[in-house]
């Protein structure tokens, strides 16, 4: 990976090997370790600047390297180790150099969580990603804007300082490795910014939030360092020890994480553990702004032991609240992401899509690329209205037929991003009301608009119970394995929901 010219003590971790991508316009940290006393100088061949530093008592160094605006330049970063400072005598020769060659300048996330973010594109055991073949055999085209680190799977006790995780350029022989939701995250971005784009996935499959937080985090919860269970995936602070801990501090913009099915059942706790989390990671991160982006990927359908329970879709609420009340978060719903099939299988194949919603998610936020519908349809409020003088349906102007079941008490739905509409007018499934007994029963939905005689103008929807007098809550796609086929004109799923009257 570096050209050694000498054997002395100068090392530096994988990350910053060849084929590297450093965050554009930024100070990029960059660390290793020499003999103590020693110094340090790195320069690169994008600017004349040096960076000297004296190497520390324990033998660690690190700078932070001006990055130009990003291209698709291929440069070198030199490191090199001197006994004395160089600038103070220049007949000082190195003791050892090292270089990085076919390093990008460009856009670099970090994604972290488990199976799902971990699953390359070559899929599991009879686990595929969707249109994975088509993908590999194109991989080539992103040989010049693409690089995908994958950090391997190191648990350990204690916190560490190396880990191993060099980057890759994508190939046929090399893409099936990529994590397949990172993977197309990268590849959008790197076409709609015509960027390069650096991923580093540090995931395993199986984990919980609580393996990757550090020990005197998880000492303050009543469960300490219980595990969940005896496996090694299901241990805490592990991950935080082995995997991440090493790469904190590289200089990206933002986070991906696609977690929590190992969690389930426990959505309270996690609430406050992930926003630990993310405040604790952004604190080890430690750049200019504190506010590092996190953008999260919603459990997608699953059965959970019972199609018709709840616990996973309470779980799917959760991470809707955390993205509401953590600063600079956002989640992406996966609602429709799934096959009839796929009700027993965890690993859904719909990878392409996930990866696409996070890309245009941080392309409006981030990027502020105007034009972009980025997030989904939400519940807002809901209205009772007499259908006989209040309910419309108007389609491009023109007034249409009357619902059949547009008759006395109806309910207008209205939801955020949702305003221009929703993909159907009618055979709108997913739909429950709940009467004042406590049972659930399947409701009658369609879609409207309307610019007068209403409370609010633009496109909502009418839902009916005839059955239910007193309705006294109502709940969309609100179970463990319930595909959701409503989307907005955009194409972007609503999300799923729980209401009840209070």
């Amino acid at each position: 990976m570096f050209a050694v010219l000498t054997a002395n003590a100068l090392e530096i971790p994988e990350i910053f090997g060849d084929n590297m991508v450093l965050q554009q316009q930024t100070k990029a940290k960059l660390w290793g370790w020499a003999e103590a006393g020693h110094y340090i100088k790195v320069t690169t061949n994008w600017s004349a600047d040096e960076y000297i530093v004296k190497v520390e008592a324990e033998g660690s160094w690190k700078v932070e390297v001006k990055t130009p605006e990003a291209s698709f330049n291929k440069y070198s970063v030199i490191f090199s180790e001197y006994k004395t400072e160089p600038n103070k005598d220049k007949k000082t020769m190195a003791v050892d150099t090292k270089v990085s060659n076919g390093v990008l300048i460009g856009e670099v996330w970090f994604c972290s969580g488990q199976s799902n973010m971990e699953m390359p594109l070559g899929g599991f055991w009879n686990c595929p990603i969707e249109g994975a073949n088509e993908t590999i055999a194109q991989s080539g085209k992103y040989r010049n804007s693409v690089r995908v680190a994958t950090i391997p799977k190191v648990g350990k006790p204690e916190p560490q300082k190396k880990v191993e995780g060099k980057w890759e350029i994508p190939s046929p022989k090399t893409a099936s490795r990529f994590s397949a939701c990172g993977y197309y995250f990268a590849t959008t971005l790197a076409d709609m910014l015509n960027v390069p784009v650096g991923i580093i996935n540090c995931s395993w499959g199986g984990s919980c939030v609580e393996g990757w937080l550090p020990k005197d985090t998880l000492l303050t919860y009543p469960d300490g360092l219980t595990p969940v269970s005896p496996n090694d995936y299901h241990q805490r602070m592990v991950m935080f020890n082995g995997m991440l801990n090493p790469l904190a501090g590289y200089t990206i913009k933002g986070f991906l994480w696609n977690q929590g099915e190992s969690n389930v059942g426990y959505e309270k706790q996690y609430i406050e553990r992930f926003k630990t989390m993310t405040r604790l990671w952004r604190k080890m991160w430690n750049q200019p702004n504190d506010k590092l982006p996190i953008y999260t990927v919603e459990l997608p359908p699953y059965w959970y032991d019972d199609v018709n329970g709840t616990q996973g879709a309470d779980f799917r609420a959760a991470q809707h609240v955390i993205a509401k009340e953590l600063e600079n978060c956002g989640c992406v719903c996966t609602s429709d992401l799934i096959y009839d099939y796929e009700a027993k299988q965890i690993h859904g194949a719909q990878k392409r899509q996930i990866g696409q919603r996070l890309a245009y998610m941080a392309l409006a936020r981030d990027y502020g690329v105007e034009g972009i519908s980025a997030e989904a349809p939400e519940f807002e409020y809901m209205e009772e209205v007499d259908a006989n003088t209040e309910e419309q349906a108007v389609i491009a102007g023109t007034a249409v037929e009357k619902n059949p079941n547009a008759k006395g008490k109806v309910l207008h739905l209205y939801f955020k991003n949702g305003d221009e509409g929703f993909d159907r007018l009618d055979n709108i499934e997913g739909f429950e009301v709940l009467d004042a007994g406590g049972k659930w029963h399947k409701a009658i939905v369609w879609a409207s608009s309307a610019w007068q005689n209403v409370k609010r103008q633009g496109c909502y929807l009418t839902l009916a119970c005839p059955e239910v007098k007193d309705i006294k809550g109502i709940r969309y796609c609100y179970k463990n394995f319930i595909l959701g086929k409503l989307h907005n004109v955009r194409g972007l799923p609503v999300v799923p929901f729980l209401y009840t009257k209070k």
